[in-house]
């Protein structure tokens, strides 16, 4: 494309498509409750509804960004628009339970292509100089969509039943579907012969799924019973047969030469452990707020919004800043940013202000804003350009396997501290699990600062 604006099309269309799938991720949450009382069922079971989609799509991330290394991210981002879109308003149509939870599984196939390729279709799209910004943008995007979701789920879901969330996917993602199509430009084909590795495939997404669901449902079934211990035990072994094939055949779905690199390496570890920290937030403020504090889900959600209306605004500043600098000192002066925001929430109590609540969730969302985008760039630019669907892939996978740890983590901490009989001992989890958390991004900061210089990511050989 010659007109030097078409880069920012791109950016619109692939914006929209961040938007919907934030937004998507955190509104059905809201119906739950609605949706358990219609069908008559038990929380455990419309549970799946949230689960099915995380464990699909954190399984098939890998597999769809190498599909669009082979087969053209766009084709793949496309055709993934359209499954998800379409299985938008069967979810709204779903008879009972069961059918809800068929066709959230059906959403997430689609959303998995879409995660795992919107990046690379960005980083293709917009030079090295200017990528940071252009993912701070889209970060900026991606949490309008989430302080967006659950004030949006709440009044389609009073005013006009739990149903209607679904069906605003709708035309948001047909807007999304035609701006992708008409932006979005072919990719070059490229002169390797590869073939899709079936095999690595099937064995990753059957070794992750099996782990992330023991981590997410550890709490609920006993992290020590047979269950979950079998299937750790199985996951591990699957994932060690996945590495063992990845090294033996000559077209890897995972190049695991990548990792050799550390810039790329301590990006994905940097990633990782911030969503871990992020999640662990999500899971635990409720309980702090609602259950400890008394607020109503109204003023709680208020109070929330501070940390994703600051990662908002700074995402892109960071972004375009890092494409200066570099991506390491802001990378690390975040992950240090948000360790500080995370001891603030550890110290809060039952008697701590709202403005003390708001301030210390804001340094959060100002230590995330800082990190995200020069990360991302960093990690999407130090991978060649015929392994970036593998790259993007890799840094979706983190993100959702960041959130299930997070949750993980965070769950096991206060399942073990909390005690029903005991007021007090609510502060004293959830103020564990920040603390725990706050560790976990002082790794990250260490992490991200053993990166290397960010001059590697414009080592011509890199792209």
């Amino acid at each position: 494309m010659n007109d030097p604006n078409h880069k920012w099309w791109v950016l619109l269309a692939v914006g929209v498509g961040a938007f919907m799938s934030a937004m998507n991720m955190h509104i059905v949450n809201i119906i739950l409750p609605l949706a358990t009382r219609e069908f008559n069922t038990d929380i455990s079971t419309i549970e799946w509804v949230v689960t099915v989609y995380l464990l699909i799509v954190s399984s098939l991330l890998l597999s769809f960004g190498r599909l669009g290394d082979l087969r053209g991210h766009k084709s793949v981002y496309l055709f993934g628009f359209v499954i998800f879109t379409a299985a938008s308003p069967l979810c709204g149509f779903a008879p009972n339970e069961f059918a809800l939870i068929a066709f959230r599984a059906a959403q997430a196939f689609g959303a998995a292509m879409v995660f795992s390729n919107s990046p690379a279709i960005l980083t293709k799209n917009f030079p090295g100089e200017e990528r940071g910004r252009a993912l701070g943008l889209q970060a900026m995007i991606t949490y309008l969509g989430l302080m967006t979701g659950p004030s949006l789920g709440g009044w389609l879901a009073s005013g006009f039943g739990w149903r209607a969330v679904f069906f605003i996917n709708l035309p948001i993602g047909l807007l999304a579907l035609f701006l992708s199509w008409r932006f979005i430009p072919e990719d070059v084909p490229t002169k390797r012969v590869e073939k899709f590795d079936l095999a690595g495939a099937f064995t990753f997404m059957t070794g992750l799924g099996l782990l992330l669901l023991g981590l997410n449902q550890g709490h609920a079934w006993g992290w020590t019973s047979p269950s979950i211990v079998a299937l750790l035990a199985v996951a591990i072994l699957t994932l060690f047969v996945f590495v063992f094939i990845e090294q033996h055949i000559p077209s890897p779905m995972l190049d695991l030469s990548l990792f050799t690199r550390r810039l790329f390496s301590a990006s994905v570890a940097s990633a990782l452990c911030n969503y871990v920290c992020v999640y662990s937030i999500m899971f635990l403020m409720p309980f702090y707020l609602i259950q400890g504090r008394g607020f109503d889900p109204a003023q709680a959600g208020l109070l929330l919004t501070a940390q994703p209306l600051v990662m908002a605004t700074v995402a892109p500043i960071s972004g375009a800043l890092s494409d200066r600098i570099g991506a390491r000192l802001p990378a690390t002066l975040g992950m240090l940013v948000l360790a500080l925001g995370l001891y603030l929430l550890s110290r809060l109590g039952a008697t701590a202000l709202p403005i003390d609540v708001a301030l210390a969730l804001a340094v959060v969302g100002l230590g995330t804003g800082i990190f995200i985008s020069p990360n991302s760039s960093a990690l999407l630019g130090s991978a060649p350009r015929h392994r970036q669907g593998i790259a993007s892939g890799i840094l979706a996978t983190a993100r959702n396997a960041g959130m299930v740890l997070g949750v993980a983590m965070s769950g096991a901490i206060f399942a073990t501290l909390f005690s029903r009989e005991i007021d007090a001992s609510l502060f004293v989890a959830v103020q564990t699990g920040f603390l725990v958390a706050s560790m976990v991004a002082l790794f990250g900061a260490l992490t991200s600062a053993v990166r290397g210089s960010s001059r590697t990511e414009l080592i011509p050989g890199l792209r």
